[in-house]
C-alpha cells in the first residue's frame, strides 16, 4: 500500500519560488557585502600607505558588518543543511529507523525556531531604539556611521532564518508521520513503525526528563553547568547541529542558573548581535575567500608540479612532493579541508599512475593536508587567537617552525616507509618519466605564491598590516593571480563569492553559539572549579598537557576542529593561567593536537573529504584511514616535541 499525496498546488510552487528567491537574494547581498569589505580595506590600506590619508570609519564599518553578513547568509545555509553536525550516529538512525531520525531532526528544527524567535524578540526593540535615538558609531565632529541599517540587516536575516527552521520543521513532521511527497514511496512495515515509535517515545522521554531534572534539582550554578555540559555533548553526538546544541543548552543553563528567562534572553540577544562584532572577526571571511580563489586558480596544481620536479629522483619522491606542495598551499590558504580536496584530485592520480599504492597515495594526501591548519595563515589559529584573546600575528609567527618541522617529519617518514615498507608504499616506476619543469617554468609558477606569502605573512610580521588587512590584501593579490593566469571568469568568480558567504556564515555562526556557551560556562563557575582542582591536586604542566591531549584527541574522533577549540578552551585556558603557561605556545600545541582528529575514525573530516573527492568506488574509507595512520603517529610525535620544547614555537616571536 502506498500513500498518494496530492500534486503540489500552484500557490505552494509560487511560495517556494518566492522563498528560494529571497534566500538567494540575501545570500548575494551578504556575499557581495564581504567582497565590498575586502575592497574597502584594500583602498584604506592604499590611501594610508601612499597618500597618508586613511579612510575614516573603516574599522567601525567592518565591525558592524560581520554579524549582519552572517545572519543574512544563514537562511540559505539552514535550508541547505550546511550547519556543522556530527553525522555518524544520526546517519545510522536514518537508515535503520528513519521516522525516529525525522523526529530528532524535527526537535532540532524546533530548537532553532525557538532560539531565533527569542533573538527576534530581543533584536526588534534594540533596532527601534537605534532608529529613534539615531545611534551611531564613530567620533562626533569627524564621522558618524548610523547603526540602525546593520541592526535591520540582522533582523531580516534572523526572521528569514526563523522561516527556514519552520519550513524544515514541517518537512520533518511529514517524515515523522510517514507522509511522502512522491507516490512511489511505501509506508514502512508494522515492525518498523513500532521500532520508530519506541525510539521516538524514548527520545522525547529523555528530553522531557532532562528539562524536569534541570529545573527541579540542585540549583547551584556549578551543578547546572555540569548537567548542561553533559547534555550538550550528548546532543552533539546524536547529531544535533552543533551551534543549535551550544545555544539551546546554554540558553536553558543561563535561565536555570539565574532564575529568570529575562537574563537568558538578554544574554542570547547580546551574543547574537555582538559576539562577532569586532574588526578582528573580519579576517575569517577574507581568508576563506582568498583560499577559495587560490583553489579555483589552480595554485595547488602549480605547487605540486614544481615539487614533483624537484623531488622526483628520491624514494617516495611524489609523496614528498605532495607534502611540499601542501606546505606551500597551506602557507597561503590556511584550510586543511581545502588542501585535502585540491590534492586528492591533483596528487592521487599522479601517484597511482607512477606505481604508488592507492592506500599510500590517499593516506599521503589526507595526512599532509593537516599542514593547512598549522602553517600560517591558519584559520584555526585565527579562531584560537580570537577566543584566547591573543595576537593572531604572533600565533602565525609561532606556528612557522612547528609547521616546517611537521612537514620535514612527514618527508622523513615517507622516505623511511619507502625503504622499510615497500609493499605499503608501492613500486614506483622509473622516476625520470615524470615530466620535469625548466628553471624558467619553476620560477614562473612559484613567483605568484612567493609574492602572496610575502604580502600576507611579511606584511603581518613587518607590522605593515593587521591580520584583517593582510587577509584583504592577500585576497586582492589572489584575484589578480587568478586573472593573470586566466583561470577566473565571471561565472567562477560568482561561485567564489557565494561560497565564501556560505562557509563564513557557518563558521561565524558557530563562533556566535560558542560565545553564548562560553558565557554560560563562565557563569556556572566550571573553569574556576577545574583550575582550583588542578592547583589543589598538585598537577604540573606535564600532567595537564597529557590530560588535555587525551581529551582533544578523543574529541577529534567525533567533532570537527573548530568546535573542539570553541568547546574546550573556555574550560582549559583558566587552568593554563594557574600553571603560568604561555598561550601562544599553547595555541600551536592545540592546533596540532586538534588536527590529528582530521585523520582518525570515525569522524576524520580530511579522510571524508578525500573520499568525496575521489571517483566512486576508487578507494574505501578504511583504506584511507589505514593509509593515514603513519601520519597520525608522526603528528603525535611532533606534538610531544612541541610540548617538551616550547622554544620551537616561541623563539621567532622574540626576535
Amino acid at each position: 500500500m502506498t500513500i498518494a499525496s496530492e500534486p503540489a498546488a500552484p500557490t505552494s510552487n509560487i511560495l517556494a519560488r518566492i522563498d528560494a528567491g529571497f534566500n538567494f537574494l540575501l545570500s548575494v547581498v551578504s556575499s557581495t557585502w564581504i567582497f565590498a569589505i575586502m575592497a574597502l580595506i584594500c583602498i584604506d590600506v592604499a590611501m594610508r600607505t601612499f597618500l597618508n590619508s586613511p579612510i575614516s570609519g573603516v574599522v567601525e564599518f567592518v565591525s558592524l558588518s560581520v554579524a549582519a553578513c552572517v545572519f543574512l547568509q544563514l537562511p540559505s545555509a539552514i535550508v541547505q543543511r550546511r550547519l556543522l553536525r556530527v553525522e555518524m550516529v544520526i546517519e545510522r538512525i536514518e537508515k535503520t529507523i528513519p521516522r525516529a531520525a525525522a523526529l530528532f531532526n524535527l526537535i532540532c528544527m524546533l530548537v532553532g525556531t525557538v532560539l531565533f524567535w527569542k533573538i527576534l524578540l530581543w533584536a526588534w526593540p534594540d533596532f527601534t531604539k537605534a532608529w529613534r535615538t539615531d545611534e551611531f558609531a564613530g567620533a562626533p565632529g569627524a564621522y558618524k556611521l548610523p547603526v540602525w541599517p546593520f541592526k535591520l540587516a540582522l533582523i531580516i536575516g534572523v526572521a528569514f532564518s526563523l522561516v527556514q527552521f519552520l519550513k524544515l520543521a514541517v518537512i520533518e513532521t511529514t517524515n515523522c508521520l510517514g507522509l511522502r511527497m512522491r507516490r512511489s514511496e511505501a509506508v514502512p512495515p508494522a515492525g518498523s513503525v513500532a521500532k520508530n515509535l519506541l525510539f521516538g517515545l524514548l527520545l522525547l522521554g529523555v528530553i522531557v526528563g532532562f528539562m524536569a531534572f534541570l529545573f527541579t534539582t540542585d540549583p547551584r550554578p556549578i551543578m547546572v553547568g555540569i548537567y548542561c555540559l553533559g547534555a550538550m555533548l550528548v546532543l552533539v553526538l546524536l547529531g544535533m547541529p552543533i551551534p543549535l546544541a551550544l545555544m539551546g543548552i546554554s540558553f536553558v543553563g543561563i535561565w536555570v542558573a539565574r532564575g529568570t528567562e529575562l537574563n537568558a534572553l538578554n544574554t542570547l540577544g547580546l551574543t547574537a548581535s555582538t559576539a562577532v562584532g569586532s574588526y578582528e572577526f573580519g579576517v575569517i571571511p577574507l581568508f576563506i575567500m582568498m583560499g577559495i580563489v587560490l583553489e579555483k586558480a589552480d595554485v595547488g596544481k602549480d605547487a605540486f608540479e614544481v615539487a614533483a620536479t624537484l623531488l622526483r629522483r628520491l624514494r617516495g619522491g611524489l609523496g614528498m612532493a605532495t607534502v611540499f606542495a601542501n606546505a606551500i598551499f597551506a602557507s597561503i590558504v590556511g584550510s586543511s579541508v581545502a588542501s585535502a580536496a585540491v590534492f586528492s584530485r591533483i596528487a592521487v592520480p599522479e601517484m597511482v599512475k607512477h606505481g604508488y599504492t592507492k592506500q599510500f597515495s590517499v593516506g599521503c594526501v589526507a595526512g599532509s593536508s593537516v599542514l593547512g591548519m598549522l602553517i600560517p595563515p591558519s584559520l584555526l589559529l585565527i579562531i584560537y587567537g580570537l577566543v584566547a584573546e591573543q595576537s593572531v600575528g604572533k600565533l602565525f609567527i609561532a606556528a612557522i617552525v612547528p609547521g616546517i618541522t611537521l612537514a620535514v617529519a612527514f618527508c622523513i617518514g615517507i622516505y623511511a616507509m619507502a625503504i622499510l615498507t615497500p609493499r605499503f608504499v608501492g613500486s614506483p616506476r622509473k622516476r625520470d618519466d615524470i615530466a620535469a619543469l625548466s628553471l624558467t617554468q619553476i620560477v614562473v609558477q612559484l613567483a605568484p605564491i612567493v609574492i602572496l606569502v610575502l604580502a600576507v605573512i611579511g606584511g603581518i610580521y613587518g607590522g605593515i598590516f593587521t591580520p584583517t588587512e593582510a587577509a584583504a590584501v592577500g585576497t586582492l593579490f589572489a584575484i589578480i593571480i587568478g586573472l593573470v593566469k586566466r583561470r577566473l571568469d565571471f561565472k567562477i568568480f560568482k561561485e567564489i563569492v557565494l561560497e565564501t558567504g556560505y562557509v563564513s556564515a557557518v563558521i561565524l555562526f558557530l563562533i556566535v553559539a560558542a560565545n553564548l556557551y562560553t558565557r554560560q560556562i563562565a557563569l556556572t563557575g566550571i573553569p574556576t572549579k577545574v583550575a582550583d582542582w588542578v592547583a589543589n591536586a598538585g598537577l604540573d604542566m606535564t600532567g595537564f598537557l597529557i590530560i588535555y591531549f587525551i581529551i582533544v584527541f578523543l574529541l577529534g574522533m567525533i567533532i570537527d576542529s573548530v568546535s573542539i577549540i570553541l568547546i574546550v578552551l573556555p574550560i582549559m585556558l583558566p587552568v593554563l593561567d594557574v600553571l603560568d603557561g604561555n598561550k601562544i605556545w599553547f595555541g600551536v600545541v592545540t592546533t596540532i593536537a586538534v588536527e590529528i582528529g582530521l585523520l582518525t575514525p570515525p569522524f576524520g573530516l580530511s579522510v571524508y573529504v578525500v573520499k568525496g573527492s575521489m571517483p566512486k568506488d576508487f578507494v574505501s574509507l578504511n583504506t584511507i584511514f589505514s593509509g593515514a595512520f603513519p601520519f597520525v603517529l608522526i603528528m603525535i610525535a611532533v606534538t610531544v616535541l612541541v610540548m617538551a620544547y616550547p622554544q620551537l614555537s616561541l623563539w621567532l616571536t622574540r626576535l
